[in-house]
């Protein structure tokens, strides 16, 4: 199990859950026209997803700019999810 960790292969377990979650939800909404719509689900997985990524780099050693370029992304994104759900 440390080795999954280590390896960041257990990340990358998640984050196929993450795309397979996402596809599920996407199909749902467009056939049974219930759910989440995706231009409100898509910013909060994507902030989600590239939060995954950082955590990936740095377990695989990719250095502190792949890591800090998916942390700003998925700052952008999760703004970007704010900005959809802010009430006026």
């Amino acid at each position: 199990m440390a080795d999954l960790f280590a390896s960041g292969r257990l990340v990358d377990l998640i984050f196929v859950l993450v795309v397979l979650e996402a596809a599920f939800l996407l199909v749902y909404w467009h056939r049974a026209g219930r759910g989440v719509a995706p231009l409100d689900l898509l910013p909060n997985l994507c902030a989600g997803a590239f939060l995954l990524l950082a955590l990936r780099a740095t377990l695989a050693g990719g250095g502190w700019m792949q890591a800090s370029g998916c942390l700003a992304a998925a700052g952008l994104a999760h703004l970007a999810d704010l900005h959809r759900r802010w009430r006026k």
